[in-house]
C-alpha cells in the first residue's frame, strides 16, 4: 500500500460502532442541551454584550447575535446531519476519519485540541481569579503566590484554584456520565436562573432613550459586532462529541445541537435589549457592564448572585469542554493514532478514565502554569477549521449509500448550505490576525510530526 493510500483510508463507521459500545448509552434530548447550553453560556453572557455595544454595535447589538446565530446555525445543521447520521464518539475527529481519510481526521483531531484543551485551560484561570475575589470578599485572604500562573517575578508560582477545580472536573467525569450530567444539569439550572433573574429586574429600569440611537456606528458597526459575538456561540459542537452516549441519536443529537443553538441566541438577545435599555450604550465599555448596569439602577443586592452565576457558568463550560476533550482523546486512542490506553473503557462506570487522567494533567498544567492570555485566539482557528470541512463534508456523507440516513436530520437546501456556511468559516478564518496562524502553523506542524512518527504506524487500519 503506497503512502498516499494509507494516508487518505477511510475508517468504517460499523467498527467504530462496536467499539463505541461499551460506552454507557445515558443521555437524553434534554442532557444534551443542557452540555451545549453549558458549553456556549458562559461569563461571556455578562460581558459581551456590553462592551462590544460600546464599542462597535451601540443598541444595535442584537442584530449583532441574530447575524451570528445565522452564522452558526447553517454550521450547526452540518453538525447535526453528521451526528445524526454517524453517532460515534470524538465529533469531527471520527467523521472526518471516515468521510475524508486519516489524515484528514487527524488534523481535525488536532484542530478540537486547541479548542476543547485550551479553552478549559484558560476559562480555569477565569473562574479562579473569580473565585479568589469572592471568598476575599468574606473577609479570607488567598496568599499571592497561589493565585497565577508560573512568574517568580511577579511573585505567583501556580494558580492554585484552576488546578483544584479542573481537578475536581475530571473526579466527577471518572465517577461516571450520569453522576457528572446531573452536577452539569444542577449549575445549568442555575446559570440560566441567575440570567432570567436579571431580565425580571432589569426590564423595570429600562428607558426607550437609551435605544437612540439604535445604530450609531451604523451598518458596518452591526457587522464587526457579529464577527466578534460569532465567538459567543462557540461550544455546540461539543454536543456531537457524546453522540456514542446517547439514547436515540437519531432523534437526540440535532434536537441537543439546534436546541442549544435557539435557546443561546434568545438568552444573548435578552440579556443585550435589556442591558442596552437599562444604561447608554456609551456607558458600558467596562470589565463588567452587567454588574455596572445593575449599580446605576441601585441593585447591588444582586452581585453577589451575579458572581454565583458567572461560577456556575464557567464551572459548566469547564466540565462539557473537559467531557469532550477525554471522549476525543478516547477517540484517538481507540484508532492507535495515540497510545492504546487511552482507548480503554473502565468497566464500572463505563467511561474512559485514561483519557480523563490524561486530559486533566494537559489542562491542570497549562490552567496552573502557563499564562494563556496569547494563546486564546487558537481556540478560534481550531473550531472554524472544523467547522468548515464538517460543512463541505454533508456533500460526500451524502454521497456514501453504505452510511444510511434514511430518519435522522438533513441539513435543507442541500448542497447550497453546507456550500454557504464553508465560504462563511472561510471568510470568518481570514479575519483572524497573522500572528494567530503563524501560532496555529506551529501546532500543525507538531500534530504532523507525532502523526508520521507514531500514528501512522500504530493506526488499528494497519491490521
Amino acid at each position: 500500500m503506497g503512502l498516499g493510500t494509507r494516508l487518505f483510508r477511510k475508517e468504517s463507521l460499523e467498527r467504530y460502532l462496536q467499539q463505541d459500545q461499551r460506552l454507557a448509552k445515558t443521555l437524553t434530548a434534554k442532557d444534551l442541551i443542557a452540555l451545549g447550553v453549558g458549553a456556549v453560556i458562559g461569563t461571556g453572557i455578562f460581558i459581551l454584550p456590553g462592551t462590544i455595544a460600546a464599542l462597535h454595535s451601540g443598541p444595535a447589538i442584537t442584530l449583532s447575535f441574530m447575524i451570528a446565530a445565522v452564522v452558526c446555525a447553517v454550521a450547526a445543521m452540518c453538525y447535526a446531519e453528521f451526528s445524526s447520521a454517524l453517532p460515534v464518539a470524538g465529533s469531527a475527529y471520527s467523521y472526518g476519519n471516515i468521510i475524508f481519510g486519516e489524515l484528514i481526521g487527524w488534523l481535525l483531531g488536532w484542530a478540537l485540541f486547541l479548542e476543547y484543551m485550551l479553552s478549559v485551560a484558560a476559562v480555569s484561570t477565569g473562574w479562579s481569579a473569580y473565585f479568589v475575589s469572592f471568598i476575599e470578599g468574606f473577609g479570607v485572604h488567598i496568599p499571592k503566590a497561589i493565585t497565577g500562573s508560573f512568574d517568580p517575578a511577579h511573585g505567583t508560582y501556580i494558580n492554585l484554584f484552576a488546578v483544584l477545580v479542573v481537578t475536581l472536573i475530571s473526579v466527577l467525569l471518572m465517577s461516571g456520565t450520569r453522576s457528572s450530567t446531573r452536577i452539569n444539569n444542577l449549575m445549568v439550572t442555575i446559570k440560566i436562573g441567575v440570567v432570567l433573574l436579571f431580565l425580571v429586574v432589569g426590564i423595570f429600569y429600562v428607558k426607550s432613550s437609551n435605544w437612540q440611537p439604535f445604530m450609531p456606528f451604523g451598518v458596518s458597526g452591526v457587522f464587526k459586532g457579529a464577527s466578534l459575538v460569532f465567538f459567543a456561540y462557540l461550544g455546540f459542537d461539543c454536543v456531537s462529541a457524546s453522540a456514542a452516549e446517547v439514547k436515540n441519536p437519531q432523534k437526540n443529537l440535532p434536537i441537543g445541537i439546534i436546541g442549544t443553538l435557539v435557546i443561546c441566541t434568545l438568552l444573548y438577545i435578552l440579556v443585550a435589549f435589556v442591558l442596552t435599555g437599562m444604561v447608554s450604550y456609551r456607558e458600558l465599555n467596562v470589565a463588567n457592564p452587567v454588574a455596572f448596569a445593575l449599580q446605576v439602577v441601585h441593585q447591588n443586592w444582586f452581585a453577589g448572585l451575579l458572581s454565583l452565576g458567572a461560577l456556575a457558568g464557567m464551572f459548566t463550560m469547564m466540565l462539557t469542554m473537559t467531557y469532550s476533550s477525554s471522549r476525543l482523546v478516547y477517540s484517538i486512542g481507540r484508532d492507535g493514532l495515540l497510545p492504546k490506553m487511552l482507548g480503554k473503557i473502565e468497566t464500572r462506570h463505563q467511561t474512559p478514565v485514561n483519557s480523563v487522567r490524561v486530559v486533566t494533567v494537559i489542562i491542570a498544567t497549562l490552567g496552573g502554569l502557563v499564562s494563556l492570555d496569547q494563546l486564546t485566539n487558537l481556540v478560534n482557528i481550531g473550531t472554524l477549521i472544523a467547522f468548515f470541512f464538517m460543512s463541505i463534508g454533508v456533500i460526500p456523507l451524502r454521497k456514501r449509500k453504505d452510511i444510511p440516513n434514511k430518519d435522522g436530520f438533513k441539513v435543507p437546501l442541500y448542497p447550497w448550505l453546507p456550500l454557504l456556511s464553508g465560504l462563511l468559516c472561510l471568510f470568518m478564518l481570514f479575519e483572524l490576525p497573522a500572528v494567530t496562524w503563524m501560532a496555529a502553523g506551529i501546532w500543525f506542524i507538531l500534530g504532523l510530526i507525532i502523526y508520521f512518527s507514531y500514528g501512522l504506524k500504530h493506526s488499528r487500519l494497519n491490521d
